[in-house]
């Protein structure tokens, strides 16, 4: 029996297109940083290795100090005199990336009532933002992050999506039993590899990322409605 539901936020609770959200994403950053020595394409390319190691954490540290170590070793630790200032580009310049972003009010709608019929609810978008950028990234979709008993950012995890040992430490963090699970998430590759520890999984098909163009008919799949007909299937 399924008690817990764990969502991914990007493409799934907040509709997007990955490529023109990061374009957006970059661009604003670019304009933050500038000021304070950073050229934009190698400011660019250093996110993208430092996101790079986040992905290949090995669970020895959070993806926080990951992707710092890696940072810095790009540009040297006085870059690590800046973290305030790309803190408050994730409190303020980042929320005009929202204007790429759709938002879809099913969403609110079905974790509010998946939330109602007695489910505890994960967010599990994939642990490469701060808390502050992921948590504003929920109030664009509309979701209250109150809703889900625990939220997974770069400060909390040790590993990312795809690595099955992301969704193995969230279940260790709040003692779950993977049988008692469903993920739901948008992406084949990260979000489906949740049934190797024998979670549940839905996929979901309004922003649908599939890169190795997998056959996804053999996964539960639709929008929100076929999703909360789905969760009521398995009472």
């Amino acid at each position: 029996m399924i008690k817990n539901i764990l969502f991914d936020l990007d493409g799934t609770l907040l509709p997007m297109d990955q490529d023109v959200f990061v374009r957006a994403y970059f661009k604003r950053l670019a304009v933050k940083l500038m000021p304070y020595g950073y050229e934009p394409k190698a400011l660019e390319k250093a996110i993208w290795t430092g996101t790079g190691a986040m992905v290949m954490n090995d669970g020895e540290v959070t993806n926080e100090e990951a992707f710092w170590k890696c940072f810095s070793g790009i540009f040297g630790e006085k870059v690590l005199e800046d973290k305030a200032i790309f803190e408050d580009f994730y409190k303020n310049e980042f929320n005009e990336a929202k204007e790429v972003c759709g938002c879809n009010p099913k969403a609110k709608e079905a974790v509010e009532t998946l939330k109602n019929m007695g489910y505890r609810l994960v967010l599990a978008t994939n642990p490469i933002f701060p808390q502050v950028a992921t948590y504003n990234r929920a109030n664009w979709a509309g979701i209250d992050v109150n809703d889900f008993e625990m939220v997974t950012t770069y400060e909390n995890c040790h590993y990312c999506k795809p690595n099955p040992k992301y969704y193995g430490e969230i279940v260790k963090i709040l003692s779950l039993d993977p049988t008692e699970c469903l993920m739901v998430g948008n992406d084949v590759s990260e979000d489906m590899v949740a049934e190797s520890l024998g979670m549940k999984v839905f996929l979901h098909t309004d922003c649908l990322i599939n890169k190795n163009d997998d056959d996804i008919s053999k996964y539960p799949n639709g929008g929100f409605d076929e999703l909360i007909q789905y969760v009521k299937g398995l009472k």
